[in-house]
């Protein structure tokens, strides 16, 4: 019998604004423009690897343009203290460009360099009444996770990302089946511009994830303010320290049963992706060998699969002027798409003489 989960999927897969990786690739994919981002809050760590990074790299390898953008802005939605953000990005696009990102086929830009982006939300909030805002699921989650009064910015931060999307046309933004209803606010901004000014935004696509979720070291989502990440520039040692204290349970025998027994899963998961098989596959293997064995395992299959990237890193960290070129070219390209947009939109508007 289908389970709630399974009927949600087929009905998001039936949608005609979603798409998943497979649809994209049995086509053209010259034809899409991806616009994808994150906060720089910290360094990047193996969730993001697996998570993010790796379809980044996918799509980039199959000839999609990727548009890759650093919300520094937004750092400050739900803290005071943005603390060292150039040093933050900085950190972020060398983790980029060791995962495999290639600066002369994805374009990685700030916020901050690109002031089309915010120039373009000012008449966006206008077509968003503040009722809509105050029950959008992203304002809920961000509110709910910080503890702190709701700010304006936090209230606007899907309009500041409907702003991102638009600004430079992307066509698909990379999300999660819970995600889903996010980017819907992106589609009806679009949508709602048409209508009041004539067509000058199509409505972007989701492209569907599949990526695994990867817990931290806590059986918790993986998060460097929680203490329970793996970043991805950690050296060996700092891996090994982390997985030896990950917590598992009290059984023996090693099962894979997410619901049941979620950090033995997520270890397995975790061992599997390093190593390009199963986690049945490998809790079969580990068997009665218990915690000990699991995370001796993992260690080393994981050890092994960053040690490339790893290298990478510390090779392009010890040039200073890798991710200032990197994010030049990239403001420079952002910048000369955002401000077409800016200006076709005046035009729309009847703001220019």
């Amino acid at each position: 019998m289908p389970t709630d989960l399974d009927v949600r999927t087929a009905r998001d897969l039936a949608r005609p604004d979603v798409v998943t990786l497979e649809d994209v690739l049995a086509g053209d994919p010259t034809t899409y423009r991806v616009l994808t981002g994150d906060r720089p809050t910290g360094a990047l760590h193996v969730g993001h690897l697996f998570g993010t990074l790796a379809t980044r790299v996918a799509l980039q390898r199959h000839g999609v343009e990727t548009i890759v953008v650093l919300a520094d802005y937004q750092v400050i939605t739900d803290r005071d203290d943005p603390g060292d953000l150039p040093g933050a990005v900085r950190e972020v696009v060398l983790d980029y460009l060791a995962a495999g990102l290639d600066p002369d086929a994805t374009t990685i830009f700030t916020h901050s360099a690109v002031p089309a982006v915010h120039q373009l939300m000012l008449p966006f909030l206008s077509l968003v009444p503040v009722a809509e805002l105050d029950r959008n699921p992203t304002v809920k989650a961000e509110q709910a996770a910080s503890g702190r009064a709701l700010s304006g910015l936090l209230l606007t931060y899907p309009v500041h990302q409907a702003a991102d999307v638009l600004s430079v046309h992307g066509t698909l933004v990379p999300v999660g089946r819970d995600q889903l209803p996010h980017l819907e606010l992106t589609r009806t901004v679009a949508r709602r511009f048409n209508r009041r000014y004539g067509h000058v935004f199509d409505e972007p696509s989701a492209l569907l994830s599949d990526a695994p979720l990867v817990l931290g070291t806590d059986g918790a989502k993986m998060s460097k303010s929680r203490g329970n990440a793996i970043e991805l520039r950690a050296d060996a040692d700092a891996t090994a320290a982390a997985l030896r204290a990950a917590r598992t349970d009290a059984e023996r025998t090693i099962t894979y049963e997410p619901e049941r027994r979620p950090e033995v899963a997520n270890l397995l998961l975790l061992g599997a992706l390093a190593s390009g098989r199963t986690p049945q596959d490998l809790a079969e293997e580990v068997g009665d060998g218990g915690a000990g064995a699991l995370k001796r395992y993992v260690t080393d299959a994981l050890v092994a699969h960053l040690a490339p990237l790893r290298a990478r890193r510390a090779q392009l960290a010890r040039d200073r002027h890798v991710v200032t070129e990197v994010l030049a070219r990239g403001a420079e390209r952002a910048t000369a798409i955002a401000d077409a947009t800016l200006a076709t939109v005046r035009v729309a508007m009847r703001q220019t003489a």
